[in-house]
């Protein structure tokens, strides 16, 4: 649960690359590039994890990360479209928030009485971190709302399979199919750039490696530890730490709302 609680604040470290690097390259093409370098890192750090492993063993977790993908392209397409990152963003943290619900009435899974004591607490916490400007609904909270979903989904069949599975072959897997299915996409839609600066493409480097490969290699490290319903509270920390930074990072302000959301979402 430590090694989670550092996974929230390593991916708002991720909010912080991700701005950077859109400012000089397309976002659908970032984010291929950041998860195809994130999960190539992994195979090439841990080689020797993957020998033995079965093509059987490898088939569920591509289909996990093209749901990882498909996560990333309604969030990317929402990002794009929304006028209040706010809202966006409150949309897209309550994925955690509906963890235990479908692992509860999907999978037949019972999370302890613990969890729906603190998910209320969560989400008004949320709702006042990021809804300071009203909920007035428009077509990205759609994208936003299948990201939640996706990822609440994502979250659920990892616990299935990270039992049996080398975390590291597991997350290296995972990342490079969401990052070809992106790229294809982005190929599609977007094109290649004629360039791409070397200051953004450090950007990129930090994102792929920190907050992708280092996150997501230590998030699935640490869910093989506790149950996936702890794992949904303890993830609602990422908006905290990212509102935070952002106020260290972009000279943002916090306002006291804001503050009591946070001061919720820690307790």
């Amino acid at each position: 649960e430590l090694i989670l609680i550092l996974v929230t604040v390593i991916a708002a470290c991720g909010w912080i690359f991700s701005k950077e690097a859109l400012a000089g390259m397309p976002p659908l093409l970032f984010i291929a590039m950041r998860f195809f370098i994130g999960g190539a890192a992994l195979l090439l750090i841990g080689k020797k994890y993957f020998r033995g492993v079965k093509w059987s063993d490898v088939k569920p977790i591509i289909a996990i990360g093209s749901v990882m993908g498909l996560a990333m392209l309604f969030w990317v397409i929402g990002l794009k479209q929304t006028t209040n990152l706010g809202v966006g963003a409150f949309i897209t943290c309550l994925g955690v928030v509906f963890v235990p619900f479908i692992g509860q009435f999907v999978f037949g899974d019972r999370a302890p009485m613990s969890i729906w004591v603190s998910l209320p607490f969560a989400v008004v916490g949320l709702a006042f971190l990021a809804l300071g400007n009203g909920l007035n609904f428009e077509s990205s909270h759609l994208y936003f709302l299948g990201t939640a979903i996706c990822v609440a989904f994502q979250l659920n069949l990892l616990s299935r399979f990270l039992v049996s599975m080398n975390a590291l072959v597991l997350t290296s897997i995972q990342l490079s199919t969401a990052g070809i299915l992106l790229f294809i996409v982005s190929l599609l839609v977007e094109g290649l750039p004629q360039s791409i600066s070397i200051d953004v493409m450090g950007w990129v480097l930090a994102s792929a490696l920190i907050a992708t490969s280092l996150r997501y290699f230590l998030q699935m490290y640490a869910m093989g530890m506790t149950p996936v319903s702890h794992s949904a509270v303890i993830m609602n920390l990422e908006p905290v730490w990212a509102a935070i930074l952002a106020v260290i990072w972009f000279n943002e302000t916090m306002t006291l709302g804001q503050t009591f959301g946070c001061s919720l979402i820690f307790l």
